[in-house]
């Protein structure tokens, strides 16, 4: 009966969002509290469980997720995304132009939230299509592969940050796993698949966008200071995570424990971009801050979203319905790395958000954690690969993509719908892979 209880309300939650247009944050909070009065919860206690599970979660992502954001708003303002990505094209040159936009779209990606990453990038998509005479969908493709990869699979993005919290994953080999990955996916998904789209035509040409929006204007960093800056949280999250592997030293393991805890190596990685692309490069503390305030203000909602998906597993904890959720689970002959993948694509081809449906996945098959010795890294990325799946009418970034490079309905199910389908099969393909690999 609790089974039944909880697949109401996540039905429910689906249709909150993808319906009835509510809010997420809310819609999550409502469906915590149906859920713990449905499921038997004393009512005097009820809201102090969701409370509770709000500020856990809250607790153990926000710092993360607000200094990420902070760094790649500084990526953009400073000039530095457009010095790696026109760097990485004169790399590449015309013959192998769509590499260098992978390049750049996996690179700027990591530090930059999808949104952000593909409003910024898309002008530099349309600036080679017009000076190579290309179509715009052919050369698009591998770099928005590399973009959705980055924001499914590798932190510091809001979704695996939060499933490595709600999962008990290591969030530094979750990146180092995720980078493995996502490496072979989007040079299928991307590049090899972008050769079936030359013959998609945009129906007008737009205007050619101004990639050159920074704040200070004839002081560029280097190429090596701007990756450097862009990717030291990577940098920083991989070493203090490889290092306990290969030494004894105690001191040692103890530094990379303390220094390497997410939110101190964001912390660590915000500072020093706060140094090399904003003061070394003539900007005032108050600027940089006031670019600090309007990305904390676009990652308000994200945050609170991933809070209320902490309120509604806290719930299941408490009403005791993930234990039940186990002794289902393990009666199906299915490998559970498959089952997340299954049902975080069903979840998002409903709901249509990839975070959202990561989460909702998440939540239900924390227990499994406890009774079959799975590694949470991997379940991480295979819930990732499913809420990738089948991006369509009810995703934003379906209408993002058309709308940008103007084309039709039909010309736009064939590329992004198929293409993020693509990421979403490769992805939990190359889990089993590496998992044979490394078990």
């Amino acid at each position: 009966m609790s089974i039944l209880i909880l697949t109401a309300c996540i039905a429910f939650l689906i249709i909150q969002i993808a319906w009835l247009k509510i809010n997420p944050f809310i819609a999550f909070i409502i469906t915590a509290l149906l859920a713990g009065l449905f499921l038997g919860l004393p009512i005097s206690t009820l809201s102090q469980t969701v409370q509770k599970g709000l500020g856990e979660m809250l607790g153990s992502i926000t710092l993360i997720i607000v200094f990420g954001t902070c760094i790649g708003k500084l990526t953009v303002s400073s000039g530095a995304a457009n010095v790696i990505a026109k760097t990485v094209m004169g790399w590449t040159g015309r013959k192998y132009v769509r590499l260098g936009l992978m390049i750049t779209g996996f690179i700027v990606g990591i530090p930059l939230f999808y949104s952000v990453g593909f409003v910024l990038l898309v002008p530099l998509i349309f600036s080679v299509a017009h000076q190579f005479k290309l179509s715009k969908v052919y050369l698009g493709i591998p770099m928005l592969a590399s973009l959705s990869v980055a924001h499914g699979f590798l932190p510091p993005h809001p979704s695996p940050m939060a499933l490595s919290s709600i999962l008990n994953a290591d969030i530094g080999l979750v990146l180092v796993y995720g980078i493995i990955i996502a490496i072979p996916t989007i040079f299928i998904a991307g590049l090899l698949f972008s050769n079936f789209l030359k013959n998609i035509k945009t129906e007008s040409d737009h205007e050619i966008l101004n990639v050159e929006e920074v704040v200070n204007h004839g002081k560029l960093p280097s190429f090596s200071l701007s990756l450097f800056s862009a990717l030291f949280p990577v940098f920083g999250l991989t070493i203090t995570s490889i290092l306990p592997l290969i030494s004894t030293n105690e001191t040692l393991i103890e530094v990379c424990k303390t220094v390497g805890e997410p939110s101190m190596i964001m912390l660590i990685s915000l500072l020093l971009c706060t140094y090399t692309l904003g003061i070394r490069m003539n900007r005032s503390i108050t600027s940089i801050m006031d670019d600090y305030a309007v990305a904390i203000k676009d990652v308000a909602l994200i945050v609170l979203i991933v809070g209320g998906a902490g309120s509604l597993k806290e719930v299941m904890i408490v009403s005791g319905v993930n234990e039940t959720i186990v002794a289902a689970l393990t009666q199906i002959n299915i490998h559970p790395y498959l089952l997340a993948w299954i049902m975080a694509a069903i979840i998002r081809v409903c709901v249509g958000s990839a975070t959202a449906a990561g989460l909702m996945t998440a939540s239900v098959l924390l227990p499994l954690l406890q009774t079959t010795g799975l590694d949470p890294n991997l379940l991480v990325l295979s819930v990732g690969a499913g809420s990738l799946m089948c991006s369509h009418v009810n995703d934003p970034g379906f209408w993002m993509f058309k709308e940008y490079f103007n084309i039709s309905l039909k010309d736009t199910f064939k590329s992004w719908t198929v293409m993020e389908s693509l990421v979403s099969v490769l992805g939990i393909a190359f889990v089993f892979i590496l998992n044979s690999i490394i078990h």
